[in-house]
């Protein structure tokens, strides 16, 4: 067995994202694509929780080595963040049902690993070289509304206002995110914003909770 993996170069080539193709989430940006490789590899320990958390551990373990199996030009954005913002060519058609439900699996999972540092870390993180960076609250609450407020809204979930962007608050929100996810793709509809199909937001979601995940991880001063 292999990790299926993609190279995302952004035209520019200023930065490539690489990323793990049945391992929603496992994503990491960097200059070069040897340089993404290595960063995407030094982070399997650090994804293997949320493979746990989904029941899926002992597939985690018994996945062999990283393959790129496609390298190719995504968008603009890619050369700025360094994050994958386009689908490849093995996620342009509806997923089987059976994909699907595993992938699902993995988001949630996501969404809880996101949930439990969020509720682990200490308020105030340590702050950057140039003393700069949100603390905790700030950034749950970005992560959680920029879901609410961009990715979610992708597939037609509209926004309850009352519904608090904190984790319990988000707990029938994300049950309505994945009906939606669900329902597009058994549809074969895209979702909205060009490009953007039901695989490339699956991943970008549990991308998005994990890089923030990490980002307190790396920064908790408890």
């Amino acid at each position: 067995m292999s990790v299926r993996t993609v190279i995302q170069r952004g035209p520019k080539e200023k930065r490539v994202a690489a990323f793990a193709l049945d391992w929603p989430g496992w994503s990491r940006g960097a200059k070069d694509p040897g340089a993404a490789l290595e960063l995407l590899e030094t982070y399997r320990d650090r994804y293997r929780p949320v493979a746990s958390l989904a029941g899926l551990g002992d597939d985690f373990d018994a996945a062999g080595r990283l393959e790129v199996v496609e390298d190719h030009v995504g968008v603009g954005s890619t050369d700025f963040w360094g994050i994958s913002f386009a689908p490849s060519s093995f996620e342009q058609e509806p997923m089987a049902v059976d994909e699907l439900d595993r992938k699902l699996t993995l988001l949630r999972a996501a969404w809880r690993y996101f949930d439990d540092v969020a509720a682990r870390v200490s308020p105030e993180l340590r702050l950057g070289p140039r003393g700069g960076g949100r603390n905790r609250d700030e950034i749950v609450r970005h992560a959680l509304g920029w879901e609410r407020a961009d990715l979610a809204k992708r597939v037609g979930v509209v926004v309850d206002p009352i519904i608090p962007p904190t984790p319990a608050g988000f707990s029938s929100h994300r049950d309505e995110f994945v009906a939606a996810l669900r329902s597009y793709n058994a549809e074969g509809r895209m979702a909205r914003g060009r490009n953007w199909t039901i695989a490339l937001l699956l991943r970008h979601t549990a991308y998005h909770a994990l890089d923030h995940a990490w980002e307190m991880e790396d920064r908790d001063l408890s």
